[in-house]
């Protein structure tokens, strides 16, 4: 699976549990979240718009995509919402490895450049460096309508997290369909 596959195969709606564990504190959490995730063309103009924040020319962009979350932390009650654009731009020698673009950082308010990786087992990697912490996610399909995701947050002087998230899609996507007919053809 490339990049351009992983985001397709993730546009849509998605339930959202994750349990995080903050190692400072010794302490659990869980939150619950509404996921919705669009694919965006390479010439979308928002993709266009976050490449040129970046300096990078857009031609060098393969997809994007709008990721919105609506969702509670168990520790307050506060309403958890926003959007962020995402856009990937591969490496010329090695198109399974490369630069994502966020217009805003999960952890920090702030627009951030991460890494990924696309793994043999079609798993992606993120590797995050913010300006006081750094973090590194893994996701990955355990079917088309479940996806997976482990995540470790390190702040600069000593303060770690710890998350497992479950994805479930909230109805069937296009490209979900198109994975389980080859899959199954496969068979």
């Amino acid at each position: 699976m490339n990049i351009e596959e992983f985001f397709e195969l993730s546009a849509g709606k998605w339930f959202s549990h994750r349990t995080s564990h903050h190692l400072a504190f010794k302490q659990s959490e869980d939150g619950k979240s509404d996921l919705v995730i669009e694919m965006l063309a390479a010439d979308h103009p928002e993709v266009i718009k976050l490449c040129q924040q970046y300096e990078v020319n857009p031609r060098e962009a393969s997809c994007g995509a709008r990721v919105t979350w609506n969702g509670t932390m168990e520790w307050d009650e506060e309403k958890h919402t926003g959007s962020t654009v995402l856009v990937t731009v591969p490496n010329v020698d090695n198109l399974g490895e490369g630069r994502l673009l966020r217009e805003m950082g999960y952890a920090e308010k702030a627009p951030v450049a991460g890494r990924y990786k696309m793994g043999s087992d079609d798993a992606l990697t993120l590797t995050t460096e913010y300006e006081t912490m750094w973090s590194e996610e893994r996701l990955w399909f355990a079917s088309p309508n479940l996806r997976m995701r482990v995540s470790i947050l390190k702040r600069f002087g000593g303060f770690s997290m710890a998350s497992f998230t479950s994805e479930i899609r909230m109805g069937v996507s296009a490209a979900a369909t198109k994975a389980t007919e080859v899959s199954n053809s496969a068979s």
